[in-house]
């Protein structure tokens, strides 16, 4: 099933802010064009309570952002919105703050149901997991996919992976379960790049973090999977696994130093999918709508067991020429973001620093 909503399609940011695109309802609508989507397999996210929310979040916390006053673009009381970061640190003020915070939970809970026999889930409108307890960070204002798995262990489920490939830590979702058993938090980031924490692991309180070096390829990344994550993941014994993909690991993206193609992100995450019953992916960082939507459509179609061909329908060449991109506009956009999906592999060698993270 696909987990999606029209909410996403609302630009949250002016230039230079990276949020200054819409992101992943191109994904949504490039797997449309292709004949991968139809209505059977779709479901529109619906909006979180803030009892679902409270789940995770504090209640004063919740109160701030569903009181916060867009017109002047601040909270009630300037000190709320300093405590709660909302509007500072780069999170963006902007009409739907709560309504599209609560659509991202809603679909995260809805995937966690409609898994609960088991299933797999695409809801790449979630994904944000910086988000604190009680803090906005980020970009990240409600933690979803902390939502989603306690969503599962709220059925009874006792063991669960989450493995986090954006470039950036998944600080919000390793803080919020760093101290229940019952959760394996794996996170694959860019080393020394913000929020700067996931440096070290603590294997006793289910915490594995691989701070890679730039450059990381494609090579690199299949075998950290091979060497490292999957055995980790095999030995937890999932009854469910989360994937939060992102895309801004990839070459094309402006957020990170990280190299991979496409096809390198989609083996990862594939490579997941056969070790619990229940398998959802979410969304993550991206910042190049371009790269975002061939790599999340990329993403369905792996998860469907279709090959991604080489020749495009004309109808996705017209999804892909009505995407926009400020840091491009005005200038040439490069062919093949234009014309196919599939990246070319990144090969290359591995390199001594990756070999000592698999082996810590």
């Amino acid at each position: 099933m696909f987990i999606g909503s029209e909410v996403y399609r609302a630009r949250v940011s002016m230039p230079p802010h990276p949020l200054a695109v819409v992101r992943s309802p191109y994904a949504e609508d490039l797997a449309r064009a292709m004949g991968w989507l139809g209505d059977a397999q779709y479901r529109a996210a619906p909006e979180a309570s803030a009892a679902e929310i409270g789940r995770y979040h504090d209640a004063d916390y919740i109160e701030a952002l569903m009181s916060t006053r867009i017109a002047s673009g601040f909270l009630p009381e300037t000190e709320a919105q300093a405590r709660y970061r909302i509007g500072l640190d780069g999170n963006p003020m902007h009409p739907s703050i709560w309504r599209r915070s609560a659509v991202s939970a809603g679909g995260a809970l809805l995937a966690a149901e409609l898994t609960r026999a088991g299933g797999v889930v695409h809801v790449p409108g979630s994904g944000n997991h910086h988000a604190m307890r009680a803090r906005a960070s980020g970009f990240c204002y409600v933690n979803d996919p902390a939502l989603g798995l306690f969503a599962w262990l709220d059925q009874g489920l006792e063991r669960l992976v989450y493995v986090d490939l954006d470039a950036h830590h998944g600080d919000g979702v390793e803080a919020a379960f760093a101290d229940d058993p019952r959760v394996l938090t794996i996170s694959v980031h860019e080393a020394g790049r913000w929020p700067h924490t996931g440096v070290v692991s603590d294997p006793g309180r289910g915490v594995l973090n691989f701070p890679v070096p730039a450059g990381l390829n494609d090579v690199e990344m299949d075998f950290l999977m091979q060497e490292a994550i999957l055995p980790a993941v095999a030995a937890h014994r999932p009854q469910g696994i989360l994937v939060v993909p992102g895309s801004d690991a990839l070459a094309d993206d402006p957020m990170s130093k990280l190299r991979l193609s496409n096809f390198g992100l989609w083996r990862a995450a594939g490579a997941l999918r056969g070790l619990a019953p229940r398998f959802v992916v979410q969304g993550g960082g991206g910042y190049n709508p371009f790269g975002l939507a061939r790599a999340w459509a990329g993403i369905w179609a792996m998860l469907n067991g279709i090959a991604v061909p080489e020749v495009l329908p004309q109808a996705a060449l017209d999804v892909l020429a009505q995407i926009r991109y400020f840091r491009v506009d005005g200038r040439a956009t490069p062919a093949r973001w234009l014309s196919s999906i599939a990246d070319r592999p990144r090969i290359g060698s591995v390199r001594a620093e990756v070999r000592a993270l698999a082996a810590s």
